[in-house]
C-alpha cells in the first residue's frame, strides 16, 4: 500500500533539498519524491546518490522527479512524470513493472489518458493557486475533485488519487471526503514550524484515527 502522504522536496540549493528532505523522513514522511527542476545533471546526480540511502535508512519510498535513467541507475523506488515528461511506455520499458510510475493530471481527460497509459498512481490538482510551481494548471477546487472523483467511481475506476497544489492542513478532510487516495505536499511540510506534529495531524486525517498505513 502507498503512504498517503507524498512530500515534494523543496530547496534553491542542494544542501536545502537535503535539509528539507531529512526533516520530512524525521517527521514521519515515508514517501520523498526529489523535485530539483533547476539543478545542473551532475548535482542532482550527487544529490540523489545522497537521497536514496537516506530513505532506505528511514524505509522510504524514493521517487524521483522525471529523470527516468538517473531512477534507473540508482535503482529508485520510481518516477513521476508531467505531461510533458518522458512518455508512460518508456519509463516502463527502461524502469520494468515494479517499479512506481505516477503521473501528473489536471483534468478529467488527464486523468483517463493517465489510467490508460498505465501509470501507479496520479497526482491530481492543483487544488489552488501555489508558488511552489511555475505555469499553473487551471485551479480545480473541492468540486473539481468531486466531479472527477465521482466520473471514476461511475466507471469503476480505482487508481489511487493524490491531491497536490496549495494545499493546507485544514482541507484535508473535505479532499478526503471527495475520495482522493492521500495528498502531495510541499510547502506545508518545509515551512511549518513543527513538522512532526503536522505530519501526525495529517495522518489521523488521511487515516481517520485508525492504526497508520504505510
Amino acid at each position: 500500500m502507498y503512504s498517503k502522504i507524498q512530500y515534494i522536496s523543496q530547496g534553491s540549493t542542494a544542501a536545502e533539498q537535503f535539509n528539507n528532505i531529512h526533516q520530512a523522513l524525521d517527521a514521519g514522511c515515508s514517501w520523498i519524491q526529489l523535485r530539483f527542476k533547476n539543478a545542473e545533471k551532475g548535482e542532482l546526480t550527487l544529490l540523489a546518490e545522497r537521497i536514496k540511502p537516506l530513505c532506505n535508512s528511514y524505509e522510504a519510498t524514493f521517487i524521483l522527479n522525471d529523470h527516468v535513467e538517473l531512477a534507473k541507475q540508482l535503482n529508485a523506488d520510481g518516477v513521476h512524470l508531467g505531461l510533458q515528461d518522458t512518455d508512460i511506455s518508456t519509463a516502463r520499458e527502461l524502469l520494468g513493472p515494479e517499479k512506481i510510475i505516477g503521473g501528473t493530471a489536471n483534468t478529467l481527460t488527464d486523468v483517463f489518458q493517465r489510467v490508460e497509459e498505465g501509470c501507479d498512481y496520479i497526482g491530481l490538482g492543483p487544488l489552488r493557486f501555489t508558488t511552489t510551481k511555475e505555469k499553473l494548471s487551471p485551479i480545480l477546487g473541492l468540486s473539481g475533485y468531486q466531479y472527477i472523483l465521482d466520473k471514476l467511481k461511475q466507471k469503476e475506476i480505482t487508481i489511487p488519487i493524490y491531491a497536490i497544489g496549495g494545499i493546507h492542513a485544514e482541507d484535508v478532510p473535505a479532499i478526503s471526503a471527495c475520495g482522493v487516495y492521500g495528498i502531495a505536499i510541499s510547502s506545508l511540510v518545509t515551512l511549518h514550524p513543527d513538522k512532526k506534529k503536522l505530519i501526525t495531524h495529517l495522518k489521523k486525517s488521511l487515516y481517520a484515527l485508525s492504526e497508520y498505513s504505510r
